[in-house]
């Protein structure tokens, strides 16, 4: 009996300017790195790019500690301590898809969240030979206040990526990234 083939199923689309996560997240789903670098080639955008090379560029060094970022809810008086990653993470798995949106992204742009978009400009000042002006207090300092603005799952992508951990998370590798972006140079940024 001859091998039946079944036929791909297109690319889903994303609303216009969908949130860095949910670019990763469609990538990851696809089966083929054709499809993989399809995703990131239409979705293209410069956070997205600035992403990628602080994950995936070894030249690129995160001033930052690495593991869970350090936190306390400035709402919460009984709050003593926790990690912002753990608040991020449990943020993150209540927010679920829902007839392919992700339930709780209007209620979380409504509270006036900021978005990677935005905020992907301020990266250097979190890597090495960014801002030697700021004092390292004052980097962590900024960089939890960028995370609480941002809605959970962007908070988690740049949690990752500071870390150099971005496909623990999601299926996308340096090579998907470097076929779909060719004009990145990688290397000599420190």
């Amino acid at each position: 009996m001859p091998a039946t083939k079944t036929a791909e199923k297109p690319i889903a689309k994303l609303q216009a300017n969908p949130f860095q996560y949910e670019i990763l997240e469609l990538a990851s789903k696809q089966r083929s790195n054709a499809k993989k670098v399809e995703v990131l080639k239409e979705y293209r955008n410069d956070a997205l790019v600035s992403l990628f090379i602080w994950n995936f560029d070894e030249s690129v060094i995160s001033i930052l500690p690495p593991g869970a970022v350090p936190y306390a809810d400035p709402n919460d008086q009984s709050s003593v301590g926790g990690n912002l990653t753990d608040f991020i993470d449990s943020r993150a798995k209540n927010t679920n898809l829902k007839n392919g949106a992700y339930a709780g992204t209007d209620e979380v742009m409504n509270k006036q969240h900021t978005s990677l978009r935005n905020e992907y400009k301020n990266f250097y000042l979190f890597i090495k030979g960014g801002n030697n002006e700021l004092s390292q207090i004052r980097k962590e300092t900024i960089f939890i206040n960028m995370l609480q603005g941002l809605h959970p799952l962007e908070a988690e992508l740049v949690c990752l990526v500071k870390d150099k951990k971005l496909a623990d998370k999601y299926k996308v590798s340096w090579d998907n990234v470097k076929e779909a972006y060719p004009d990145i140079r990688w290397g000599g940024r420190s």
